[in-house]
């Protein structure tokens, strides 16, 4: 992982993005993780008896693939300091998603560098499942 400053973050920068497709078996495995016993999020038959089309994205998930987005984007030393999001949006087993985010503002807090960011995640569509903001400190240049 590649160590960034904050010096080199510029104010309006993209994100690198994260693209995912999750399998029923990812989702299966998160809600096992994440102790989520709502069928919906791992049993394909009773989902669509619920009146979905498959499998449905945890909310939880679409948090964990914007962190991993932002954490990969930052890299080494910088820390994800705050991460908000809305769940706006359904994503089903294997949907095409990308995980994208800008900054939005560079600032100083007590000497540390913070970056805002706007972040999102958009289905094969371009539509917004789940907009958010986050906050990284950097680590400064010596």
């Amino acid at each position: 992982m590649s160590r960034r400053f904050f010096e080199d973050v510029a104010p309006a920068e993209e994100v690198t993005p994260l693209a995912k497709v999750p399998s029923n078996v990812a989702l299966f495995r998160f809600s096992a993780a994440t102790w989520n016993a709502h069928r919906i999020h791992y049993d394909e038959a009773y989902a669509r008896s619920e009146g979905q089309p498959g499998v449905v994205v945890q909310g939880y998930l679409f948090g964990a693939y914007l962190a991993q987005m932002l954490q990969a984007w930052a890299g080494e030393g910088a820390q994800l300091r705050r991460l908000t999001y809305s769940n706006r949006r359904p994503a089903f087993a294997g949907d095409a998603l990308t995980c994208r985010g800008r900054v939005s503002a560079k600032r100083e807090e007590a000497g540390t560098g913070m970056v805002d960011l706007e972040v999102w995640v958009e289905n094969a569509a371009g539509e917004v499942c789940t907009p958010g903001t986050a906050t990284l400190v950097f680590p400064r240049r010596a």
